[in-house]
């Protein structure tokens, strides 16, 4: 679910911030020549980030239901809920144009950039988009959609109408890559012998910029309304993420720690609620470090 959003989007702008091909600070018009009128052509990479960009949450379902380039020039018709910079407001829409930006500079599908420069370097073999069909009795089954289990299929309707592969959404994992992930992060950008991101990179990524009510990180989450999957006694260092199927991971330089969280609160029915829990596992691993020390 979101995870891919900080996982596999944050991290390939991040990739293209770093070899020069994009500017935090450039508006995404520049690199989306189609994403502009009422105000858009003012929003900045950055503000799509840090989900500053004035775009609204989620845009309606009918917008997706003509196919994925109908879809695409809907977002880009899109009129803004605020100024861009003006309020944070947690935005799916905005991880769309992300990806798209990450397709149009690199030349590359989403799915196949963020394999080629994250995943498999990292030798996250099981993570990716559009899982492979021998793959599917491993992932969770959420709920139904047309009469049928969702599995090895994106939960996200939206991102289902995309054809499985967005910005915001589609991602498959497992705990056993998600701790390699982490683990390079932690190695501020290397894991072994192989890097992935610079050390500088993984500071501007997870340090914390103040938007209106909290703290976010580039494609991360800091403090926010969206932390109570976060551990209580976690460092002002800790960064991490949550997604709507029941997962979340945080990380703490701070404490060499790393939490992952991966569960499936919306079988069968699509209701349940795990941030706390998530919370409260959080702290318990942190509590047991402080402890130590």
């Amino acid at each position: 679910a979101s995870l891919t959003k900080p996982l596999c989007t944050a991290t390939s702008v991040m990739l293209l911030l770093e070899r020069g091909e994009v500017g935090l600070d450039a508006p995404a018009s520049q690199y989306l020549d189609e994403f502009n009128g009422h105000g858009k052509e003012k929003i900045t990479v950055r503000q799509l980030l840090l989900h500053t960009s004035g775009l609204t949450p989620d845009n309606h379902l009918r917008d997706y239901q003509d196919g994925p380039q109908q879809a695409w020039e809907r977002v880009c018709d899109l009129r803004l809920l605020s100024p861009p910079g003006d309020k944070f407001r947690y935005s799916d829409v905005g991880f769309i144009v992300l990806g798209k930006l990450v397709e149009r500079v690199s030349g590359q599908s989403l799915n196949d950039f963020a394999h080629e420069n994250i995943f498999a370097p990292l030798g996250m073999s099981k993570t990716g988009y559009l899982p492979a069909t021998e793959l599917h009795a491993r992932t969770a089954p959420t709920e139904q959609r047309d009469g049928a289990w969702m599995r090895g299929e994106v939960h996200d309707p939206r991102a289902y109408a995309l054809g499985g592969v967005a910005g915001h959404a589609g991602l498959f994992s497992t705990a056993q890559d998600l701790a390699r992930y982490a683990q390079m992060m932690l190695g501020e950008g290397t894991l072994g012998q192989e890097t992935v991101i610079k050390p500088a990179t993984t500071k501007t990524m997870t340090d914390a910029y103040k938007v209106s009510g909290g703290l976010r990180g580039l494609g991360w989450d800091k403090r926010s309304g969206y932390s109570s999957n976060r551990g209580e006694g976690m460092s002002a260092s800790a960064f991490g993420h949550g997604g709507f199927t029941g997962t979340a991971i945080w990380v703490d330089p701070e404490l060499n720690l790393f939490v992952i969280f991966l569960s499936n609160r919306v079988h069968p029915v699509g209701k349940g609620s795990v941030n706390r829990l998530a919370g409260q596992i959080g702290t318990i691993a942190v509590k047991a470090i402080r402890d130590y020390e």
